[in-house]
């Protein structure tokens, strides 16, 4: 039961951090700061995508 919950959790996050990987190369920051942003998301994907959710480019269409 536990490596089912643990699989389902692990999947869910793997779209989150998928998701937030497609609105930043989709943003209109500069490409060294898209290539950074993936970069953290992709090494630290928890706190990668806490922090860019936090202080990331701002635009209504994200959130």
């Amino acid at each position: 039961m536990d490596i089912q919950v643990s699989g389902i959790l692990g999947l869910l996050w793997l779209v989150v951090v998928v998701w937030a990987i497609l609105q930043v190369a989709q943003s209109s920051a500069s490409g060294m700061a898209k290539l950074l942003w993936i970069l953290l998301m992709l090494f630290l994907p928890v706190i990668g995508v806490i922090i860019w959710y936090l202080m990331g480019p701002k635009s209504s269409k994200m959130r």
